[in-house]
């Protein structure tokens, strides 16, 4: 069922198109041309979220603050395990998977920190790139309390969802 939704969807617009006798080709250029300029100015924040995120990981600072904050969130029930990767998710969403696949790997996929990993992919967002672009292509000048507010409701997450495995 799920291989057919996007060809069905297209097959949709087309007819749709052909209805109202508009030139989709032409639609569809015309639009594409029109996104060129944003990904322009936004292809600036991506690359600065990329390097950042590279960065915060080989230079060991995120092994660090992990050492740091494990017995903090181990007294909350969060495995130790998990930390790099409630750390790296709100920068990128590759390299959370990256981590994630290294806890599967570890310690399974159905395993407690297995799950807790996977609740935590699943209930958190990438907050430092989502806000880049969404700032970036909006112009929205007062962001101060942005962050702060999705940070702590990302951790609130992860809290809820180790929480949570534990019944699982």
């Amino acid at each position: 069922m799920v291989d057919i939704v996007i060809p069905m969807l297209i097959a949709f617009v087309l007819i749709y198109a052909m209805i109202k006798k508009v030139d989709a080709y032409s639609s569809f250029v015309k639009g594409a041309k029109g996104a060129l300029p944003l990904m322009a100015s936004l292809l600036p924040f991506i690359i600065a979220m990329f390097v950042a995120v590279e960065l915060f990981r080989n230079s060991g600072l995120s092994k660090y603050l992990c050492e740091f904050i494990a017995p903090i969130f181990k007294c909350v029930g969060v495995p130790s395990q998990v930390c790099e990767l409630i750390l790296i998710r709100p920068f990128s969403s590759n390299a959370g998977y990256v981590l994630l696949r290294e806890i599967f790997s570890q310690y399974g996929a159905d395993s407690y920190i297995g799950k807790c990993a996977s609740v935590i992919m699943g209930s958190s967002d990438t907050i430092f790139y989502v806000s880049s672009i969404y700032f970036a292509s909006t112009n929205v000048k007062k962001t101060l309390l942005t962050i702060p507010i999705a940070l702590v409701c990302n951790v609130v997450c992860a809290l809820l969802a180790c929480f949570c495995c534990r019944f699982i």
